[in-house]
């Protein structure tokens, strides 16, 4: 009679979301829990919620000890904002003050 009977081998013992185990056979023939890893997101830009190219996806903790190199895009809001919204922020920048400038010179057609 084989004893399939396993246990946990950290210290937490409840089935919580940070305790999720797969169960294994190791080469002896014991049966053992493995435990795995949360999934990760990937980052999401600010304005669309689009996923950001170039940002790997992982956990907080990786994140802080890769680089600044690994985790943003060598661009204005790289790793923060996808570059379509980047390219209508620009845009949008450039006709607010292109409106100002044409409004200066209305005005000071009607002075005169």
């Amino acid at each position: 009679m084989v004893l399939n009977r396993v246990t946990y081998r950290r210290r937490l013992s409840y089935n919580t979301k940070s305790n999720k185990v797969i169960l294994t056979k190791t080469p002896g023939g014991k049966l053992t829990y493995q435990y795995s890893t949360k999934k990760t997101q990937v980052s999401k830009c600010g304005d669309c919620k689009r996923p950001l190219r170039g940002v790997p996806a992982v956990r907080p903790t990786k994140l802080a000890s890769l680089s600044k190199r690994v985790k943003s895009v060598s661009r204005v809001y790289g790793g923060s904002k996808c570059s379509g919204c980047v390219r209508s922020r620009i845009i949008r920048a450039f006709l607010i003050e292109e409106q100002k400038i044409v409004a200066r010179v209305l005005k000071a057609q009607a002075k005169k």
